[in-house]
C-alpha cells in the first residue's frame, strides 16, 4: 500500500491556507479527477482517477473540518485516525451536487457546456489581487521522551537555527522604505498571466512574476548586513509543550516557530518528531504498558504482596495463593492516556515463577517431603483444570 501524501500537498496549498482556499482547491481537484469526467478514458486513466479523487476528497474532509485540521496539524494522520473520510460504497455522488455543496450556486456540466452562476470562474482565471505572501520554510527536528514525560505531557526545550529578521534592516532587506519599488514586469501583483490551450478551450494561467520571485517588490538598495534577504540565521532555545500520550514516531506541530519569511511574510511551523526513549521495566504497546515480574516459588504457593513500580507512583499487588507461572493481572487505568484524550489505558503484570536449579541437603529433604502430599501434584480434574486445557493450545 503506497504511503499517504500530506493533505495540504494534495490540495496543492499552503498549511495557513483559508477556507476559501480549501474550497477552492478541492473544486479544482473535483473538476479533474472526478470519475464522471473519464468515463471515455482507458481502465489505467479510470483507476488514476478515482484514486486521486478519493485523495482529494479525503482530504477536503479533514481540512475543511476545524476540529480535524487542529488535530491533523498538530499530530498528522495520527490525530485522524478514525475519523473516516467520505463513503465511496455507493459511488462517487454528482459532480454537478459536490460543486453546489461547496458554493451554493449552479453547476451544469450536461452537454449544453459550463454555467456556473455568477460565480466568475469563467475564462479560468484565477489571478490574485496582490503580491502573494512569502512563508518561511518550516523546521524539522527530533524531542526525545521518557515514559514519564509522555504520562502527563511536559515543556521541552528545544535548540534550533533558523531564519530571523535582521536586526539592521527590521526584516525590510534594504534600511529606507523608499529604495522598496513595486516590480515592474508585474506590476506588484507577484503573477503574470499566460494564455494557454485546454480541453475547455483558451484558458488564462497565472504563474510566479520571475523578476521578483512573486513578492511583487525589488529591493534597489539591499541591506549590506543581510544582503537584502531581510534575514539572518540565529541559533535559539525555545521551550514547546508536549502534550500527553504521545508515541514514538509522532510528529507535533509548533505554529510559527520555523524559518522567518522575507520582507515580513508568514513564519514556517516547527515540526517536532517524537523519540520515545526505552524504558528499563516497561514495554509499550499503544495505551497499555507491559510488565514482568519473578517471584518465588514460596511465593506462588502461599500468595504474597508485590510492589508494582508504575509510572504515577507504586501500586500493591495482592497474589492469591497458588498463583501459577504465566499469569496476568490487569492494573486498570495505570497506563498512559490517549493523545485525543479518551480515557488512559492499562499496566498488565506478568507472573513468572522462578525454579531453583540447585538445593542444600536440608532443602532438597524439605521439597521431598513436601513432593509426597498430593496437594503439589498436577490434577487437571480440579480447579486448574482451566489453566491445563489453555496452556495445552500452544502445543
Amino acid at each position: 500500500m503506497a504511503e499517504k501524501r500530506d493533505y495540504y500537498e494534495v490540495l496543492g496549498i499552503q498549511k495557513g491556507a483559508s477556507e476559501d482556499d480549501i474550497k477552492q482547491a478541492y473544486r479544482k481537484a473535483a473538476l479533474k479527477w472526478h470519475p464522471d469526467r473519464w468515463v471515455s478514458g482507458t481502465d489505467a486513466e479510470k483507476k488514476t482517477a478515482e484514486e486521486k479523487f478519493k485523495e482529494a476528497s479525503e482530504a477536503y474532509s479533514v481540512l475543511s473540518d476545524p476540529q480535524k485540521r487542529a488535530k491533523y496539524d498538530q499530530f498528522g494522520f495520527a490525530g485522524v485516525d478514525g475519523a473516516g473520510g467520505p463513503d465511496f460504497s455507493q459511488g462517487f455522488g454528482n459532480l454537478n451536487d459536490i460543486l453546489e455543496n461547496l458554493f451554493g450556486g449552479h453547476f451544469n456540466f450536461g452537454g449544453g457546456g459550463f454555467d456556473f452562476g455568477g460565480f466568475g470562474f469563467g475564462g479560468g482565471s484565477s489571478r490574485q489581487s496582490g503580491p502573494r505572501t512569502m512563508r518561511g520554510r518550516d523546521i524539522r527536528t527530533r524531542v526525545k521522551l521518557t515514559l514519564e514525560e509522555i504520562l502527563n505531557g511536559c515543556d521541552k526545550e528545544v535548540t534550533i537555527e533558523r531564519n530571523r529578521p535582521c536586526p539592521e534592516c527590521n526584516g525590510r532587506g534594504t534600511k529606507n522604505e523608499s529604495d522598496i519599488k513595486t516590480c515592474p514586469t508585474c506590476k506588484g501583483a507577484g503573477q503574470v498571466g499566460q494564455t494557454v490551450n485546454s480541453l475547455f478551450g483558451r484558458t488564462l494561467t497565472y504563474t510566479t512574476c520571475p523578476q521578483c520571485n512573486g513578492e511583487g517588490r525589488i529591493v534597489s538598495n539591499p541591506c549590506r548586513r543581510c544582503g537584502g534577504t531581510g534575514l539572518e540565521r540565529r541559533k535559539e532555545t525555545i521551550k514547546v509543550h508536549i502534550p500527553a500520550g504521545v508515541e514514538n514516531g509522532m510528529q507535533i506541530t509548533v505554529r510559527g516557530e520555523g524559518h522567518s519569511a522575507p520582507r515580513g511574510g508568514v513564519n514556517g511551523d516547527l515540526l517536532l518528531l517524537v523519540e520515545e526513549l526505552p524504558h528499563s521495566q516497561f514495554k509499550r504497546e499503544g495505551e497499555n504498558l507491559f510488565y514482568t515480574r519473578v517471584i518465588s516459588v514460596t511465593d506462588a504457593i502461599l500468595g504474597c504482596e508485590l510492589t508494582i513500580p508504575c509510572l504515577d507512583g507504586p501500586y500493591k499487588l495482592k497474589l492469591e495463593s497458588g498463583v501459577q507461572s504465566g499469569t496476568v493481572q490487569r492494573l486498570r487505568g495505570k497506563g498512559l492516556p490517549s493523545v485525543n484524550g479518551y480515557g488512559r489505558g492499562d499496566v498488565y503484570v506478568k507472573i513468572l515463577v522462578w525454579i531453583p536449579r540447585k538445593l542444600k541437603g536440608a532443602e532438597k529433604e524439605a521439597v521431598e517431603r513436601l513432593a509426597a502430599s498430593s496437594a503439589v501434584k498436577p490434577d487437571p480434574s480440579r480447579e486448574d483444570r482451566a489453566l491445563f486445557e489453555k496452556e495445552s493450545q500452544y502445543f
